[in-house]
């Protein structure tokens, strides 16, 4: 079958396009399928499509594109198909211009079914779309969830189409209910979460792990008020929220009055998730609302045990609690989460074999299951629909003929994965990489010194993949960021060089990893994927080093807390001093010895009246200078994450933060 999903930007993040390029995927094994996406945000996605799955896009957004003109919440030209249909659009509302370029592609398209994501997607479907292909709307939200005008849309396209596929059970009842006398078929078939290509969660980080998106609905402030309660319990456990959007300025202020900077951090979007979760020891989800729950199946798939709010409609549908999860009563707010949180905090065993089973219960949604359901339900709506496009049967012919997605002459791809002496494996797709002899290049970003490391790859045997260890007892990485490149030739000369590509990082054996210390000094590596897309290497090498543990807000004072390491040794003894350093300026700290730790105490007074970016150094009893900077653990850039409350004093604005060094500075605004 040939086979189109319409949705509004494959270029953004979100459930409704991982559910999307996961289920794409396993359809393209056996059909022809394609992607029509509404707008275009950026060049490439942000989530991975399976190769075998083309994206058209259809109005190009990027920044000076010429579609980008007139278009947002009140176009210059009003769309004329939704006139007569009035709600909140978003961002950007239909527009003259969505209804043309819509409505040629529904009327061009050579497809046996259409399935739209969302109400202005169903819409066109309904109005602009041909009899000739099978016209399915999903729900990826719930009825109940949606607006009264959003509402009053989706349901007046649904009645318009041949099926309405709901993600949750109770969904597709409410809908039925709602339908009632409309010859719309009205279905549930689940999302789908294709097995982790991880390894599962080794479950001993003490890392409780959410995603998705900051938005109200999610309720992290939930979680963020159950961790807060939970917390001095349970003094070595962290929280970690992955995701991009709104409500980000407001949780992170919730988690500074909770006190709460040094253990819980908001982490950004990240992509592929399955490489964060496996950081985690528990996941949470603390929503008033799921319409499936995607994040739990991924979550159990990648060996998480899940604690989830009992809301409408998918949790109670994906977990039987106390059996492969736990469910806290909606009802009961961040109290009754952090009631449920608790016994898995406490209970390694507990958390193991909720996990197991959990695992084992979200096969279920392999994506090959819910492809398999949609297929019965094509051929059982539109029996007459054509088999031009299904790849079924063609066999070994087929096989040998699947697209692999690697372009000749592309660029090479691969994966990076930290060990736990904080050495890297790079291990790089075979279908990527040159014929002949290859060249793996490190190479050090702006460098008047143009410095490289040149390793020779195994040479490539067919598709599989080509991998090499980075040693760390023999190679050293200068301080600063390493841009990997696979090059032809051998290292004495080789040729062409191109950047590679990330198609996955796992960094999970760093998580709670210190700096490394050894004859050369005080080193980390963080392996990172850019924001386009390429693999880097941060590199950190210091002859000593003083690593944040820890840093206290009070009313008149920082409090800071580090460990040094390195040339200068432990903090055995007096004679160590702390200052702070600003241009010319020079202050004395508070400085006192504790235990492995250094306890460096920053008065307001003392630097309120220089206002700019105050570096914290230590001197060693033998006057050797050491920066206070945290650079172990697994993220590559703390100037996000790990972000701490400011304070007003002495008549200034006085906050600490981490540099692109990840050097501590004290920043003084008058």
């Amino acid at each position: 079958m040939k086979i189109v999903f319409l949705l509004n930007n494959a270029y953004g993040v979100g459930g409704t396009i991982r559910s999307v390029a996961n289920l794409s995927a396993a359809l393209a094994e056996r059909h022809d399928v394609r992607i029509a996406s509404l707008y275009r945000s950026r060049t490439t996605p942000s989530l991975a499509f399976a190769p075998g799955v083309r994206i058209t896009p259809l109005i190009d957004l990027r920044p000076d594109a010429a579609d980008a003109a007139g278009q947002g919440p009140e176009p210059a030209e009003p769309s004329a198909v939704f006139a007569d249909l009035p709600m909140n659009y978003g961002r950007i509302a239909p527009s003259g211009l969505s209804d043309r370029r819509m409505g040629d592609f529904l009327a061009k398209v050579d497809a046996d079914v259409v399935i739209s994501t969302r109400p202005v997607l169903n819409v066109y479907l309904a109005r602009l779309g041909q009899p000739r292909y099978l016209r399915i709307a999903q729900e990826h939200l719930t009825h109940d969830a949606r607006s009264r005008r959003a509402r009053a849309v989706q349901l007046a396209a649904a009645r318009e189409l041949d099926a309405l596929v709901c993600v949750s059970r109770r969904d597709a009842e409410r809908y039925a209910e709602a339908l009632r006398g409309s010859p719309v078929r009205v279905v549930n078939v689940p999302n789908c979460s294709p097995a982790p290509s991880v390894p599962p969660a080794a479950g001993d980080s003490r890392i409780i792990v959410a995603a998705g998106r900051l938005a109200p609905v999610k309720r992290y402030d939930r979680l963020i008020d159950a961790f807060a309660e939970l917390a001095p319990e349970f003094p070595d456990w962290q929280l970690r929220i992955y995701g991009r959007g709104a409500e980000r300025d407001a949780l992170r202020r919730r988690i500074g009055a909770h006190g709460l900077h040094n253990r819980a951090r908001l982490m950004g979007a990240a992509s592929p998730i399955e490489t964060e979760w496996v950081k985690g020891a528990v996941a949470a989800v603390s929503s008033d609302a799921e319409s499936f729950g995607l994040t739990l199946v991924e979550a159990m798939r990648c060996g998480l045990p899940v604690v989830a709010t009992d809301c409408p409609h998918g949790p109670g549908e994906i977990i039987t609690h106390g059996e492969n999860g736990v469910l806290s009563p909606l009802p009961g707010g961040s109290a009754a989460l952090a009631a449920a949180l608790r016994p898995l905090l406490a209970d390694e065993a507990l958390r193991r074999g909720l996990a197991a089973r959990g695992r084992a219960s979200a096969a279920a949604y392999a994506p090959g299951v819910i492809a398999a359901r949609y297929e019965e339900l094509f051929h059982a709506w539109a029996p007459d629909a054509s088999t031009g496009g299904s790849r079924r049967g063609l066999g070994a012919l087929w096989r040998l003929r699947r697209p692999t997605g690697i372009r000749p002459g592309g660029r090479p791809r691969g994966l990076a994965e930290s060990a736990a002496d904080g050495g890297l494996r790079v291990s790089l797709d075979g279908r990527s990489l040159p014929k002949g002899a290859g060249t793996l290049l490190l190479r050090l970003r702006h460098d008047p010194g143009g410095r490289e490391l040149a390793l020779p790859l195994p040479r490539v045997r067919g598709s599989r993949r080509v991998e090499l260890t980075l040693d760390r007892e023999t190679l050293e990485l200068a301080e600063g960021r390493w841009d990997l490149f696979v090059a032809t030739g051998l290292p004495e000369a080789p040729g062409r060089a191109r950047r590679v590509a990330a198609d996955q990082v796992r960094q999970a054996a760093l998580v709670h990893a210190p700096p490394r210390v050894d004859g050369r000094g005080v080193s980390a590596w963080i392996p990172y994927r850019t924001k386009d897309g390429n693999l880097t290497v941060r590199a950190w090498l210091r002859p000593a080093h003083a690593e944040v543990d820890e840093v206290l807000l009070g009313d008149d004072a920082f409090t800071v807390r580090v460990t040094p390491a390195g040339a200068v040794g432990g903090p055995s003894g007096a004679g160590w001093r702390a200052v702070g350093e600003n241009g010319g300026s020079v202050c004395d700290l508070g400085c006192a010895v504790d235990g492995d730790q250094l306890v460096v105490t920053i008065p307001f007074d003392a630097v309120a009246a220089t206002p700019g970016d105050w570096r914290l150094a230590l001197r060693a009893p033998d006057g050797t200078a050491v920066a206070a900077a945290r650079i172990g653990g697994d993220v590559a850039d703390r100037r996000a994450t790990d972000v701490f409350p400011p304070r007003d004093g002495a008549g200034a604005a006085l906050r600490l933060r981490f540099t692109l060094d990840h050097d501590l500075v004290l920043t003084v605004d008058a």
